[in-house]
């Protein structure tokens, strides 16, 4: 596996049901994505892509093949194992922002820090780093209002910095602008780009085409299988081509 690979999934497998009543919801994935990319995937509702998302980020496992994340086999880790991997090494900004409510900015952005086994930070340290993240999403003067008193956008900038907390090496995102109107979407995926050219590794799910096209890479997923696999105007052979996203959604 080349030393720049993020994510590297091999014959990826994921069954569902027993017997003669299973479902095939991955059917051989063969993926890499390196770092500093950003990679967008989509494709229509039992296409697989929230199935590879979950195994992605270490949510569940494959029933076959092989992932490989920063250069780690992760296939057959238990549950405990991804829980550690995950707070470790993924960043999660989703579609809700999944904030703690009547908790503030800061302390929703401090939680992956209290869940490190060998932290040494104290209190006062780990609200440092908080405020440092949501200072660089534009949201420090935000830090001690809680979810409710936000809008959409400055909600999903402290998911963001909370993704940003503990480092990752890469961050996954599910439709990151779904719940915002147009112009607070384009900022969020402004705010995305500014990571990326800091060379963040991203991977984010999309249903709009106007998304996935700022990304580098737009990957389809159909019936389990990867339909379409291409470069966005960026020096790739090729491109998803409208048509092709456009059956996607």
């Amino acid at each position: 596996m080349p030393e720049n690979s993020i994510i590297q999934t091999i014959n990826l497998h994921k069954i569902y049901g027993m017997g003669e009543i299973q479902v095939s919801a991955l059917d051989g994935i063969d993926l890499r994505i390196n770092q500093g990319e950003f990679v967008s995937i989509m494709g229509p509702s039992g296409s697989g892509k929230s199935t590879l998302m979950n195994i992605l980020g270490c949510l569940d496992r494959p029933s076959e093949g092989r992932y490989i994340l920063d250069g780690e086999d992760v296939s057959d880790l238990n549950k405990a194992q991804l829980a550690l991997l995950r707070n470790r090494q993924i960043g999660f900004i989703f579609q809700s922002y999944n904030l703690l409510p009547r908790t503030s900015a800061l302390r929703n952005v401090t939680l992956p820090l209290l869940y490190q086994r060998h932290s040494k930070l104290s209190q006062a340290e780990r609200e440092e780093k908080a405020m440092a993240v949501l200072e660089a999403v534009g949201l420090a003067d935000r830090a001690y209002h809680e979810p409710m008193e936000l809008s959409g956008g400055q909600q999903q900038r402290v998911a963001v910095a909370r993704a940003l907390i503990n480092d990752p090496v890469l961050i996954l995102a599910d439709e990151p602008t779904g719940n915002l109107d147009t112009k607070t979407g384009e900022e969020i995926m402004g705010l995305l780009h500014n990571l990326h050219r800091r060379g963040r590794t991203l991977a984010i799910v999309t249903h709009e085409q106007e998304i996935a096209e700022q990304t580098q890479r737009t990957i389809i997923l159909r019936d389990g299988k990867i339909a379409v696999d291409g470069q966005n105007g960026n020096g790739g052979h090729y491109g998803a081509s409208d048509a092709d996203v456009q059956r996607s959604n």
